[in-house]
């Protein structure tokens, strides 16, 4: 098929590529000329694991291009994806400007039938705004499809690739059997392909990520009664994750989630329900958890050195929201770093991709370190914010040797409390005795 994707952001180019991988025809689109140029040239100005590897293949096999030009990738194409953002409004609502913009910018440009895709998290209803956009410019047919993405950073690639389901929103038949066509290839495993309403479509992006980010502010708070309590988070967490009806997934306590779907999304369903006179308590209640839980290794460090961290050095490790991603959006290292730097100390930080990004947001407040070691040189602490897998093992002797002091305060729970006090370590983690 010949396919349009509008906006080459993480989830855009992830889509395009992944599609022209099944050997269609796909052209993506954005206005950044300088981000095109990139793109064209096979460099990819995200990180996500196995991408560029796609990106670079199907560039090369005349399956996937890169423009500026919408209007010519419209004319070429069948089915057209919209992949813009949805940024969060001051009033924590999804801003739907870049969407409408982009649906009358293809309406401009429609020679014939064509499918509008919406596959930007977008609020129940939109669909409707977006047809009603298109039929504002134009008289050609079309159908208005919304199509969530249900891809994990780091993962997006391989969750494109093997969905566990796909979803697909629309009451017109012939834009269902199209989509059904397109997504075929990536189902022959089993995956369902769901075909429901519009809204009920719209919703389920929504839903997915509140229930997740909800697991993780109630794994959160049961990690704080632990702590009062003297209890082991980890053995609580072990036992109600045994449960059939429960399950492990997104109940491992920490600093917090962030990113750009979990803190978005919840405040979205939070201020649409709102708009309908329906208090969403609960999500409240999850978003409140969150952003407290960001500073609880803020707390700790102010019980062990009071509220002053002049003249302190502290090392963070991890500064992305989750590993295998670049992105600081919503990321707990900010509030965390900024807290540091508002008690007066000098901050040593590394992440294995998020440097470039963390520069643009503390320029040079904090220091870059080459690596994890040279993070922790001359610290009075450690700080573990996102738990990479290099940081899981690493030469412990070397570390303390480096340190002004020993002591690790872990915000992901990725060290064993035992092991670690045993090689001379004072450790301080969340939930655990």
């Amino acid at each position: 098929m010949r396919i349009a994707v509008i906006g080459t952001g993480y989830v855009g180019l992830v889509v395009g590529a992944c599609f022209a991988e099944t050997g269609n025809d796909v052209i993506c689109v954005d206005k950044d000329a300088a981000k095109v140029r990139l793109l064209v040239r096979g460099r990819i100005p995200i990180y996500e694991p196995g991408l560029e590897e796609i990106v670079r293949r199907n560039s090369a096999e005349k399956r996937l291009s890169f423009t500026t030009k919408l209007a010519d990738a419209v004319k070429r194409s069948e089915i057209i994806f919209v992949a813009v953002g949805t940024p969060t409004g001051e009033d924590g609502s999804a801003d739907l400007q870049h969407v409408i913009a982009a649906a009358k910018d293809i309406a401009r440009a429609m020679n014939g039938y064509k499918v509008i895709v919406d596959k930007s998290t977008v609020p129940a209803g939109t669909s409707e705004l977006v047809h009603d956009a298109i039929a504002s410019v134009t008289t050609h047919a079309f159908s208005v499809v919304s199509n969530p993405e249900f891809l994990k950073q780091g993962a997006a690639v391989e969750d494109f690739l093997k969905p566990d389901r796909v979803v697909i929103g629309t009451t017109d038949p012939r834009a269902a059997d199209l989509m059904t066509e397109l997504y075929r290839p990536f189902t022959r495993t089993g995956a369902p392909i769901m075909i429901m309403d519009p809204a009920s479509a719209e919703l389920c992006k929504y839903a997915a990520n509140a229930m997740l980010a909800t697991r993780i502010s109630f794994m959160n708070e049961v990690a704080n009664v632990c702590e009062i309590f003297g209890a082991d988070a980890d053995k609580v967490r072990q036992a109600i994750a045994s449960d059939r009806r429960i399950g492990p997934a997104f109940l491992f306590p920490g600093v917090g989630y962030g990113g750009s779907c979990f803190p978005k999304d919840v405040k979205a369903i939070v201020k649409f329900s709102a708009d309908r006179k329906y208090k969403f308590r609960i999500l409240e209640a999850v978003e409140a958890v969150n952003e407290r839980q960001k500073h609880v290794l803020l707390a700790k460090l102010d019980r062990k050195f009071g509220k002053s961290l002049k003249g302190r050095t502290i090392g963070v490790w991890g500064l992305a929201f989750k590993p295998r991603t670049d992105d600081m959006r919503e990321a707990p290292a900010i509030p965390i770093i900024r807290g540091l730097l508002e008690r007066g100390a000098k901050v040593r930080a590394f992440d294995p991709e998020a440097q470039k990004v963390a520069k643009s947001i503390f320029g040079a407040r904090i220091t870059y370190a080459k690596n994890a070691y040279d993070a922790v040189r001359d610290a009075d602490a450690l700080l573990v914010v996102t738990e990479w897998n290099e940081f899981r093992e690493p030469d412990f002797s070397r570390v303390k040797k480096l340190m002004k002091q020993p002591l690790i305060f872990d915000g992901r729970n990725i060290f064993s409390p035992s092991h670690i006090r045993g090689l001379g370590f004072t450790y301080h983690s969340i939930g655990r005795p």
